[in-house]
């Protein structure tokens, strides 16, 4: 499976049934991605603690670490739920990601990039993590995909991927392809030092 970025996929705290919904989400996604488990690898979300303590007791565990545990039951391929317990600025707060379990080292991987995005700790991010911070934050009047309203604006090779509208100076709003954002507007999207990156 390719290595994807880690990234947070739902704002703010899924409880109840949206926090199933995230679990099952992807069902638009080609039949290969969601078997090998490609669809859902990488992606986390914010979990509120009953949600947490009621999947601790659901199944036995695959694995348990210090403020993290494994289900047992895989979503697909070498994918499964992984479910983190972390102090952040003195509060705990509990999350639930997919990791790829083909790369043992996914669980610790993935939880410091949940504190890193959480704590805004910029130098410890990789681009593709950044960029998908800065996507996150952006107010969806202020990105898109690139062709969805007139598909003859983009090159064939650029229509479906995540557009977004940046400062371009003297020459104002620029709209730019996410992927091709440089360091600097990336550190200014996500109020980074400019020194940064």
């Amino acid at each position: 499976m390719t290595d994807r970025p880690f990234r947070k996929i739902h704002p703010g705290v899924a409880g109840g049934p949206q926090m199933y919904e995230l679990f099952n989400r992807g069902a638009d996604l080609p039949i290969e991605q969601r078997i090998s488990g490609e669809a859902y690898a990488g992606g986390w979300f914010e979990i509120d603690q009953a949600g947490y303590l009621f999947m601790l007791d659901m199944l036995p565990p695959l694995f348990m670490r210090t403020g993290m545990f494994g289900m047992s039951e895989f979503k697909a391929g070498n994918v499964t739920s992984v479910f983190f317990e972390i102090t952040i600025r003195g509060r705990r707060r509990w999350f639930h990601g997919h990791c790829d379990l083909s790369d043992r080292q996914s669980p610790e991987r993935m939880r410091a990039a949940i504190i890193a995005f959480e704590t805004d700790a910029f130098d410890s991010m990789t681009r593709a993590e950044k960029l998908e911070a800065v996507w996150h934050r952006t107010h969806d009047d202020f990105k898109g995909i690139a062709g969805a309203a007139s598909p003859d604006a983009w090159p064939p090779e650029h229509r479906g991927k995540r557009t977004i509208l940046v400062n371009g100076g003297a020459v104002g709003t620029v709209l730019k392809l996410l992927e091709n954002l440089t360091d600097a507007e990336i550190a200014e999207m996500l109020g980074a030092r400019r020194d940064h990156g």
